[in-house]
């Protein structure tokens, strides 16, 4: 480049910097090195005012890219989560009788009932509820007409949406469904709810007493029989 051409770029360096612009944002737009610019600019005095808008279009542009690196690690760790779950569901593969039969004993002893008095499971994921489902039926041989719905659910959800949503999953007919426990939204409370469930949890109920206290002694020979050490 020559001499005109060099006279050119530092006036227009100059001109920049007497703008307010900061030194990347004058070498975005005049290509020299940072060294050149700093010498051909440095006579050059901001007012308080462009000191200030450059100081906040500093903290504007760290937050840019605070936000894009939070974004790019959040799809990093999507992506970390779905490899490992794809990969959990290959370890796992297809369950025999037998596995689904002691799958259906650890569920229950995470959320069955205790009570040797009172069969029940309660859950608000679906695929547990339906999982469970197909394991009262197939192991524990519950007719159909035994079955009952219980639905915990906040005053602020739409409860017959709810109602009919855990119906479809379970199969259980709303007339078979015990009275709703609405639970009152606290719209004061300090307390932060990171998930609300939509659907509200959902209890099974039957109402064999012999076959609850199979159940219990089916979780009694895994607990008492299988510890692992």
């Amino acid at each position: 480049m020559g001499y005109a051409g060099k006279l050119e770029e530092k006036r227009r360096a100059r001109e920049l910097r007497k703008k307010g612009y900061s030194y990347g944002e004058i070498l975005e737009r005049v290509k020299v090195a940072k060294s050149t610019l700093s010498v051909w600019c440095r006579d050059i005095i901001l007012t308080d005012k462009q000191i200030e808008a450059l100081c906040k279009r500093a903290e504007d542009g760290r937050f840019r890219s605070r936000k894009v690196l939070g974004e790019k690690r959040k799809a990093e760790r999507r992506e970390r989560i779905k490899k490992l779950r794809e990969k959990g569901k290959q370890e796992v593969g297809k369950l025999s009788k037998r596995e689904r039969f002691i799958a259906g004993v650890g569920l229950y002893i995470g959320d069955g009932s205790k009570s040797p008095q009172q069969l029940g499971f309660a859950n608000s994921d679906p695929k547990i509820i339906k999982f469970m489902m197909g394991w009262f039926r197939e192991f524990c041989k519950i007719p159909e007409e035994k079955f009952r719905g219980k639905l915990w659910i906040h005053d602020d959800q739409d409860v017959k949406k709810a109602r009919k949503f855990w119906s479809r999953i379970t199969g259980i007919p709303l007339k078979q469904f015990h009275k709703t426990y609405i639970v009152k939204n606290k719209a004061n409370s300090n307390k932060i709810r990171k998930k609300r469930h939509k659907y509200g949890v959902f209890g099974i109920r039957g109402a064999s007493v012999k076959t609850q206290r199979k159940i219990l002694g089916w979780a009694a020979g895994i607990l008492e029989n299988n510890v692992i050490k």
